[in-house]
């Protein structure tokens, strides 16, 4: 341990990162759901990727090279080594690396050298998912994990405490173990064993609650699709009114099918007519976008008398127990493709004769949060669910209690038997998000939609039931293959594991680094959205984990999250999320390892307009967090774990990249600056760290947020910034220093660019691409040393009846030859290559790319078409133009592929200049 008068060393984290390479296995981690992949063993939301956190967490734990000079004492002897702990953190974040258990050897190995021979505990306080300590655990080192809420707390024992005590174990299950010739090390044995029970679950459930699945005309049912009713307000129609969001059923070329609707004569209805369901097929009679369902935002219309129909009755209507439920169609498995069919009595009656016993009757919070079930009175967690789906889930709660009496019956012990129950109790998570009331059907590609799509429950009109015993999506022999595949790839290390349950400010433990992801104030309440799950998880795992589930729901009055139902409104919730913040990091301060910096990731946007700038409630009380309770800012890095194409709308406030901020304990020594002085080491600090960020792959949506890191560095190395009136700076005045110097170091930049860039830079500052008066452009282009004339012939605008326009990368030539165009600016060449990627694809715009860079008078600099799209994002964002700011920012996101293209072999360009594509 360093003594008092011994600076502690610098580690990899605060010196440098192989950024690029974390991003891309973060980015194509994330890309597609991977069969084993831990996140798969049950769902939980805003889960950092295991590319990033190993990478952390290695860079965290090692020396960099310059706080060795015995060992490195040349600069070049520092650039070499640090290179070669780059590569091994390139080959640890590669997903089909996870079980080569040399390299996780090899990387122990450099975390044991620099720890002088003694590995430390790595703790997370907010565990939540998982991957933080189940990656320690992976490098080898003792991880303890806590949180407070019981859900994260069980999905970590299953993760990180569970595998490690019966690695290399032969399973139980009957002639198992003989029947395969393998060796069962690792977790292959436990993971035999759950696909064992679990397939018996599966047969036995099919035998007790079978008939309630009935097949339709000799095929296997998907699933069904279901509207829920009112009745029409209207007293002279009364009809049960389907309240349906689309008709649609399929919409793929030639096989159009949909639900038609038809009124037919019934004296049994009080209205003497009802709605009868029939599939229609083809485009003829097939719904439009005027007639396609009779419910949408704003509220419905009857199908029968075309009366409005306000949200406000529908609701009141739920409220009183009025709100019905009607099956429309049936999706079975047809011969390659899906066959819809409509309702019969047959399939009605099977759905009807669900009687649901000893179900969860837990009520949902009046208030929580990412919910508006409750106004249309679905106020328990068992109303969320059919009654068929009720039968099916307490029949499998149920089945994973007599699987476990089964395991202790064919030899295992007790603990290996909680240890089975509990991977099979997952099942009751995975079948609550596919087998709910809120399970959309999506015409278009003709799948189905899990409840949890995103991190909240809206109201779901017409729903899919899905059969859990089909070959489908979302059954539950699918369930058991993916929670199999997740256990094989666990680490079964012999590490020491502390699970804990409690307060994060309680449980930080002497000596252990900190690596953590906190809660994001106020934008998810994971208590709230976990009680979806825990009602199902206490009901058929209290018996074996009764510690994790001995309270009725989620604990929520101690929850790091400003919840303003909670906490007396908005000031009250700031101020709980303000104390529990300062109280956890000054908790940590006080008792973490000193050698070692603590890491924290966050991801939340600046998005509030303040008298004194813009801002951020969530950034600004997790910095006041840190920096009151006496931590200081080493280091930030942007990780990015989303894909280009991912990119929603910069609109929405969606984030590319997560800040992984690395902190140190402020020196007591620590001196106090002016305003003035904290401005100026701003300007001398800042424009190089942003810089930096641009040269990287941060996203220019993702620039503000990145740059408060190196900002916010200069203003925590302080113990106050003091105001010219003596008071101390708010870090909210501080974030908004930092946003003034951002938009003045990217207005400078221009200096950078050639004329033709710069004028044309000022004019989409002004009119963006919309029109503007000559005279002005004539003046603007005679200030910048060229002339609108030139700029027209050179297609950077066009000038017309007094008129100037600039051109959209749409409306570029596509026949535009990069190396025989005499005056390409760097304006030109990142306007095309938008174009060449909006069109053509990456591959394209790598090729373009390699033709402009391989221009003989260098016209072209990557560096600088980079740092335009970043400029003209902030001037688009600013200016609310959105479609603009999102080409921009997704040509910088996707940067890499684009360079990655540029180098590949396979194009080839031929005399002319043109470009021949193979595929990749």
């Amino acid at each position: 341990m360093t003594s008092d008068n011994q600076q502690p060393k610098r580690k990899l984290i605060e010196v440098a990162l192989p950024l690029e390479a974390i991003n891309r296995a973060a980015a194509d981690e994330k890309a597609v759901p991977r069969r084993g992949h831990p996140a798969t063993l049950h769902l939980w939301w805003a889960r950092r990727p295991l590319a990033a956190a190993r990478a952390v967490l290695f860079a965290q734990l090692v020396d960099d090279p310059s706080a060795r000079p015995d060992e490195f004492p040349t600069e070049d002897a520092q650039r070499i080594e640090r290179e070669r702990l780059h590569r091994i953190i390139e080959r640890l974040v590669h997903w089909s690396n996870t079980g080569d258990t040399k390299l996780f050897a090899e990387a122990n190995q450099e975390i044991l050298k620099s720890a002088g021979g003694k590995l430390p505990s790595v703790l997370d306080p907010f565990a939540g998912g998982g991957t933080i300590p189940l990656e320690a655990q992976r490098l080898g080192l003792n991880a303890i994990a806590s949180d407070l809420n019981p859900v994260p707390v069980l999905i970590n024992k299953a993760l990180i405490e569970i595998p490690p005590k019966f690695h290399n174990q032969r399973p139980v299950a009957p002639g198992l173990a003989d029947s395969e010739i393998q060796d069962w090390s690792g977790t292959s044995g436990l993971a035999a064993d759950v696909a064992e029970y679990g397939t018996w679950m599966r047969n036995e459930a099919l035998t007790r609650i079978g008939h309630l699945y009935p097949d339709v005309d000799g095929h296997s049912v998907v699933g069904w699709i279901w509207t829920r009713t009112v009745t029409c307000p209207n007293p002279a129609c009364q009809i049960e009114l389907p309240l349906v969001r689309s008709w649609w059923l399929g919409k793929k070329k030639g096989k159009e099918t949909y639900v038609l609707p038809v009124i037919i004569d019934d004296p049994s209805h009080p209205s003497g007519m009802r709605v009868k369901f029939e599939i229609g097929k083809g485009l003829d009679g097939a719904p439009t976008s005027e007639s396609d369902g009779t419910v949408t935002r704003t509220g419905a219309v009857c199908i029968a008398c075309q009366s409005p129909v306000t949200l406000k009755y529908v609701r009141a209507e739920g409220a009183a127990a009025r709100m019905g439920q009607r099956m429309m169609a049936v999706v079975a498995e047809g011969v390659r493709s899906r066959l819809y069919l409509a309702p019969d009595d047959l399939q009605i009656d099977a759905a009807r004769a669900a009687e649901p016993t000893n179900v969860p009757d837990a009520e949902i919070p009046d208030q929580a949060l990412g919910f508006r079930v409750q106004a249309y009175g679905m106020t328990k967690w068992s109303d969320l669910f059919t009654r068929r789906q009720l039968v099916a889930l307490t029949t499998f709660s149920d089945l994973v209690g007599e699987a476990r009496t089964r395991v202790i019956a064919d030899g295992g012990s007790e603990e290996y038997a909680d240890a089975v129950a509990t991977y099979l109790g997952f099942l009751m998570s995975k079948l609550a998000d596919w087998l709910s009331a809120f399970c959309s059907w999506m015409a278009p590609v003709e799948k189905v939609r899990d409840t949890f799509a995103r991190q909240a429950i809206p109201m779901v009109w017409d729903f899919m039931e899905i059969n859990p015993f089909s070959h489908s999506v979302g059954n539950a022999s699918a369930h058991f293959e993916w929670i199999v595949a997740a256990i094989k790839t666990l680490p079964s290390t012999s590490n020491e594991v502390t699970i804990r349950q409690g307060d994060a400010k309680d449980l930080i433990t002497q000596n252990a680094v900190i690596s953590t992801d906190p809660p994001y104030y106020d934008n998810i309440g994971y208590s709230d959205l976990s009680d979806y799950f825990y009602v199902w998880l206490r009901r058929t795992l209290r018996n074996v984990h009764p510690d994790v589930f001995g309270t009725l729901l989620v604990p929520k009055s101690q929850e790091l999250v400003a919840n303003p139902f909670r906490h007396n409104g908005k000031e009250g919730a700031k101020r709980f999320f303000e104390d529990g913040f300062r109280e956890v990091f000054a908790s940590a301060r006080a008792s973490a390892n000193p050698d070692y910096p603590m890491t924290v990731y966050y991801a939340f946007r600046q998005s509030e307009i303040s008298a004194e700038g813009e801002a951020s409630s969530g950034w600004e009380t997790l910095l006041e967090g840190m920096i009151r309770s006496g931590w200081e800012i080493t280091s930030t890095w942007p990780m990015r774990s989303e894909r280009g194409g991912r990119m929603i709308s910069v609109g929405t406030n969606a984030l590319a990249s997560s800040i992984v901020l690395s902190l140190r304990p402020r020196s007591e020594k620590a001196s106090t600056i002016d305003r003035r002085g904290f401005i100026g080491a701003l300007e001398a600090e800042l424009p190089g760290a942003l810089r930096k960020l641009q040269q990287g792959q941060i996203a220019p949506v993702d620039l503000p947020q990145a740059a408060i890191g190196p900002g916010m560095a200069v203003f925590s190395r302080y113990s106050a910034v003091l105001e010219p009136d003596g008071k101390k700076m708010t870090v909210r005045s501080a974030l908004s220093r930092i946003n003034e110097i951002l938009d003045r170091v990217l207005n400078e930049q221009e200096g950078d660019f050639d004329s033709t860039s710069r004028f044309a830079i000022a004019w989409y500052r002004q009119h963006g691409y919309g029109l503007g008066k000559f005279g002005d452009a004539d003046n603007l282009a005679r200030a910048r040393n060229t002339s609108v004339d030139t700029l027209d012939r050179d297609e950077i605008l066009t000038s017309r009846a007094g008129n100037v326009q600039l051109t959209k990368p749409a409306s570029l030539s596509s026949g535009y030859n990069v190396i025989a165009d005499e005056h390409t600016s760097t304006w030109e060449g990142l306007h095309h290559l938008i174009r060449v990627l909006e069109h053509e694809g990456i591959t394209a715009a790598g090729g373009f790319l390699k033709q402009a860079l391989s221009r003989a008078d260098g016209a072209v600099n990557a560096d600088l078409v980079k740092e335009l799209a970043h400029l003209l994002f902030r001037i688009a964002e600013s200016s609310g133009w959105v479609k603009d700011a999102l080409s921009f920012n997704s040509l910088v996101t996707i940067w890499p592929e684009i360079l990655d293209a540029a180098q590949s072999e396979s194009r080839v360009v031929d005399a002319q200049g043109s470009l021949n594509f193979e595929e990749d």
